[in-house]
């Protein structure tokens, strides 16, 4: 468990994690005239020969293979590895499509599902902070959904995919580190990835090798780019405590907002305004609300331990 103590290196190396996830639409754009489905599956090879290489260096394929021996683990990590797909697929369509805004979106209210997957799969109990917070969300979609004239389908489905990929990741436990996590996600879909870039070379669409040197470099890096981030995130979540991590978490979408806004010029009409100002309003709530009850629950602890 983090220690309740901000650690300088820990708070470091979160916000370089969510800072390099907040840069990512920059990247994807770099990567044109790839497209996203392209970008995905040297997204995914590249990822497994990052991974394998990085466990090679730290000598860490005895813990993988126990992991492959359990039939639970390699089941949900096929499961986590189909949505960190779609995910990556929906992410990088919105980023070199003009959808970076609504893709932004979907980071920024992927905690309030996050509370709501809580109810559907754990039936868990909200508290009332948290349900004026999934309401005034609701509210927001349906705002945003007027303002776009359809529901907000690439906010909605990064949103979901992503919050019931952190669900899948959390009942895999701690015993699954982040390098060997990704390892078996991508190992899953490899093949598929494979498969993939040969059907796009094989119509001539391939653009790894054929664009510009700087081009193939920025695509041979698609797997560290990929996995750099969440092994800073995971070196974090060690050494802060999860309220300062829930913070930092919003560092990601607001730098991908301000990139859709003010670089890409992405439209913002009054009612778009109106949504995420709804949704921004709902993050406080939430936030306010699990700082609160942080503090009590540990209050009652304390008590509970000197009247023991």
């Amino acid at each position: 468990m983090p220690d309740s103590r901000i650690s300088p290196a820990g708070l470091g190396l979160a916000v370089g994690a969510y800072a390099l996830w907040g840069f990512l639409p920059a990247y994807f754009l770099l990567l044109t005239p790839s497209g996203a489905v392209e970008i995905v599956a040297w997204r995914v090879v590249l990822s497994l020969v990052f991974c394998v290489a990085l466990l090679a260096v730290t000598r860490a394929f005895r813990p993988l293979a126990a992991m492959l021996a359990d039939r639970r683990i390699m089941g949900l990590s096929l499961a986590a590895g189909i949505l960190i797909a779609v995910n990556w697929i929906v992410y990088v369509y919105g980023s070199t499509n003009g959808f970076v805004v609504e893709a932004s979106l979907g980071y920024f209210i992927n905690p309030i599902v996050t509370v709501a997957l809580g109810v559907v799969f754990l039936r868990e109990r909200l508290r009332p902070g948290q349900w004026v917070a999934v309401g005034v969300s609701l509210v927001a979609v349906l705002v945003l959904a007027i303002g776009y004239g359809q529901p907000p389908w690439i906010a909605l489905a990064l949103a979901f995919s992503f919050g019931i990929y952190g669900y899948l990741k959390n009942r895999l436990g701690s015993r699954v580190t982040a390098v060997a996590g990704l390892t078996l996600e991508t190992a899953w879909l490899t093949p598929i990835a494979g498969v993939v870039l040969l059907v796009i070379a094989g119509t001539g669409d391939l653009t790894m090798g054929r664009e510009s040197p700087s081009h193939t470099v920025l695509l041979a890096l698609a797997g560290v780019v990929t996995a750099v981030p969440l092994l800073l995130f995971a070196a974090a979540a060690r050494r802060l405590p999860l309220t300062l991590m829930g913070f930092i978490q919003y560092l990601a979408p607001l730098l991908q907002f301000a990139f859709g806004v003010v670089i890409m010029n992405e439209p913002m009409p009054p009612e778009r305004w109106l949504g995420f100002s709804l949704v921004w309003f709902a993050l406080v709530v939430l936030t306010l609300e699990a700082v609160r009850h942080r503090r009590r629950s540990a209050v009652l602890r304390t008590r509970g331990g000197v009247g023991g």
